[in-house]
C-alpha cells in the first residue's frame, strides 16, 4: 500500500511571536500546500514520531523510544488539549513486532504528549480529530539516552517492515528540528529546583505554564534581535539534513555517518529532534522510487526554528 513521509518542524512560538509578513505568508503557504497534499493522499493510518519537552517524559525514567497505546495532549502553548486518536491494537502489534525483531522500546498505556506531537496534527487536520495514529516518542533532550543516528534509522526500517503487511495507506510524520537551541534546561542547570522540575513528573500550574511561555517568547525575540547567547539557527546544517533524507540510501548513509557531537555543535542541543524525520523517512523502502512533492525551508529566529517541511511519496 502507498506510503508517504512528511518531515515538519514545530515551534511553540508560532502564532505568539510576531514575524515579518513575508516570512509568515511564505510559511503559511508551505503549510497549506502540505495540508492540501496530505488531504489528497487521504492517509488511513498516521505514524507520528516526535519528541517531548518535559511535559510527558522526565528524567526519573527517560526511554530512548516509547510507543503509546493511548496518548493525551497537554495543550501547551496554542495547541489543543485532549486525546489523540490512537489505534491501540496497531500500537500493540507494532510493539510486538519490534520486540520480535530484538528492538526493545518502551510501551506507554497512558502517554502524555505536548506541542511536539499536537502541533503537526493541528496544522494538518485543524485539531486532534485525525485518522488513526501510532504515536512514537523519541527522546531528544536528555543525555545520555538520546538515541543515536544509526539506531533511529534501524527503528524506521523496522517500522517499514511492519507496514509491509499493513493494508492501510500510511503517512509517516517526523515532527521536530531542524537546527535550534531553545532554552530547554538540562541536568547541568545550576538551579536545583530546575533540575528537580525536569526529573520528577509533575503537572505545572496555569501560572507556571504561562511564565514558561513568556520566557520562551522572550528568548525567541532576543534571538531575532541578535541579543542572545543561544546558538543561532544554521541553515547550512539544515540543508545538508534535508538533502540526506531526499537522496536515498546514500543520503541516509551520509547522515548516519555524522557524529553525535557535531549535531549539537552545528545544529544546537535540540537539533536531535531532527532524528524524528530520520525514523519516519527510513520506513520508506529504499528500492522504490520517491517523489519529492514538497520541500520548503525558512530560518525563523522569532520561532527559534530552522523551519522545514518535506513531503516524499512512494507507491507500490
Amino acid at each position: 500500500m502507498e506510503r508517504a513521509f512528511l518531515g515538519i518542524s514545530h515551534s511553540p512560538l508560532m502564532g505568539l511571536n510576531p514575524v515579518a509578513p513575508p516570512v509568515e505568508q511564505a510559511l503559511k503557504a508551505a503549510i497549506a500546500s502540505a495540508r492540501d497534499q496530505v488531504v489528497a493522499f487521504a492517509p488511513e493510518l498516521v505514524v507520528l514520531v516526535a519528541p517531548d519537552h518535559y511535559n510527558g517524559f522526565f528524567n526519573e525514567l527517560m526511554p530512548p523510544f516509547c510507543i503509546g497505546t493511548q496518548a493525551r495532549s497537554v495543550g501547551d502553548y496554542l495547541t489543543p488539549a485532549g486525546d489523540l486518536h490512537v489505534d491501540a491494537d496497531a500500537a500493540v502489534a507494532l510493539a510486538t513486532r519490534l520486540m520480535d525483531e530484538d528492538f526493545d522500546l518502551a510501551v506507554s498505556r497512558r502517554m502524555q504528549v505536548d506541542h511536539g506531537f499536537a502541533q503537526s496534527l493541528q496544522l494538518l487536520w485543524g485539531g486532534l480529530d485525525t485518522p488513526p495514529v501510532l504515536p512514537i516518542f523519541l527522546n531528544a533532550v536528555a543525555q545520555p539516552g538520546i538515541p543515536r543516528l544509526r539506531r533511529c534509522r534501524a527503528l524506521g526500517e523496522a517500522i517499514g517492515r511492519f507496514l509491509d503487511k499493513e493494508p492501510r495507506r500510511t503517512l509517516l510524520i517526523g515532527s521536530g528540528g531542524l537546527s535550534h537551541e531553545p532554552p530547554v534546561p538540562t541536568l547541568s542547570h545550576p538551579d536545583a529546583a530546575v533540575r528537580e522540575r525536569i526529573t520528577h513528573r509533575s503537572e505545572p500550574t496555569p501560572e507556571e505554564r504561562e511564565a514558561k511561555t513568556q520566557r520562551v517568547m522572550a528568548a525567541g525575540l532576543a534571538l531575532a534581535a541578535g541579543d542572545s547567547a543561544m546558538k543561532p539557527i544554521n541553515p547550512e546544517w539544515d540543508r545538508r539534513w534535508m538533502d540526506g533524507l531526499v537522496d536515498g540510501s546514500a543520503g541516509l548513509d551520509a547522515l548516519c555517518a555524522m557524529s553525535e557531537d557535531s549535531i549539537e555543535r552545528e545544529g544546537g542541543l535540540s537539533a536531535h529532534e531532527s532524528k524524528s524525520w530520520l525514523v519516519a523517512r527510513s520506513a520508506l523502502a529504499v528500492d522504490r522510487p520517491l517523489t519529492c512533492a514538497l520541500r520548503h525551508y525558512q530560518a525563523i529566529p522569532e520561532y527559534i526554528a530552522g523551519f522545514g517541511l518535506m513531503l516524499l511519496k512512494q507507491s507500490n
